[in-house]
């Protein structure tokens, strides 16, 4: 894949770097963020290269302009895109789901990339908590979401937060969120490790790359927390295409390494 190697060694192309002390001023800059966006993280590196603290200054403002404003109680279907995130069950469980005794985190329960949502998405910022005339979907329609969501529950919060910025009915919403999930093809590669490893971000996005011959490298970013792998989110328009991601979430875990558990 022509694009492995600059992803595996280029683990931070999404964010800047904490340095150690001790590291020049013209570089000082990268100890404030440890994501940023892929724009302005290219932008940054050629600008501080040397500079003064002047420059670091203006990189900060920089970086704080590119913040995406996310607005609420926004009407309903007005938006650019989709993000359909998918999430790494095995991480979520070890970050919470064990705490509270989720169902999908119990040994057995074999979940890799299960779906976290799709979201509606702006060019520069993102809808949450719209308004709609849309009803509120029962329990059986949460229910049947289970399967690749993990719990009815989430399926619920899911269309609460994002989904009625869809504009679409419940039905409707959860139908093309089911669709985009299974038009994306979650690497076997990945659900096949039969213990614990610690690999660069970069690996887990190249895998979607080469398991997903439609994506492209700016449709697709890789997130982290607490040293391990969270999320893979894919930019989708409308008609669920795959679309490059715009500044507000074109950001990717700036970690050298993650640890990725094996599904249980």
């Amino acid at each position: 894949m022509r694009g492995l190697p600059r992803f595996v060694i280029g683990a931070a192309k999404g964010g800047i770097r904490r340095l150690h002390p001790g590291e020049t001023e013209g570089r000082l800059a990268e100890r404030w963020f440890s994501r940023g966006r892929k724009a302005v993280y290219r932008a940054s590196l050629s600008a501080v290269k040397g500079g003064s603290v002047r420059t670091v200054i203006a990189v900060l403002w920089l970086l704080i302009a590119a913040s995406a404003p996310r607005a609420e109680n926004e009407p309903a279907g007005q938006f650019d895109y989709y993000l359909l995130v998918l999430s790494w069950s095995p991480s979520w469980c070890r970050l919470e789901g064990d705490d509270r005794h989720a169902p999908e985190c119990r040994q057995g329960a074999g979940l890799g990339f299960t779906l976290h949502g799709l979201w509606p998405q702006g060019e520069s910022g993102w809808p949450s908590y719209c308004r709609t005339s849309e009803r509120d979907p029962g329990r059986s329609q949460t229910a049947a979401m289970a399967d690749i969501m993990g719990s009815a529950g989430l399926a619920w919060y899911q269309w609460k937060k994002h989904g009625r910025c869809s504009g679409l009915s419940a039905e409707r919403y959860f139908a093309l969120a089911r669709q985009a999930y299974e038009r994306i093809n979650r690497p076997k590669l990945l659900r096949a490790i039969p213990h614990p490893v610690r690999i660069a971000p970069g690996v887990v996005e190249a895998a979607f790359l080469e398991a997903n011959p439609q994506l492209s490298p700016d449709s697709v970013t890789v997130t982290c927390r607490g040293g391990l792998l969270q999320e893979v989110r894919i930019c989708l328009d409308r008609s669920l295409q795959p679309r490059p991601c715009s500044a507000s979430v074109a950001r990717d875990c700036s970690a050298p390494a993650i640890a990725l558990d094996p599904p249980r």
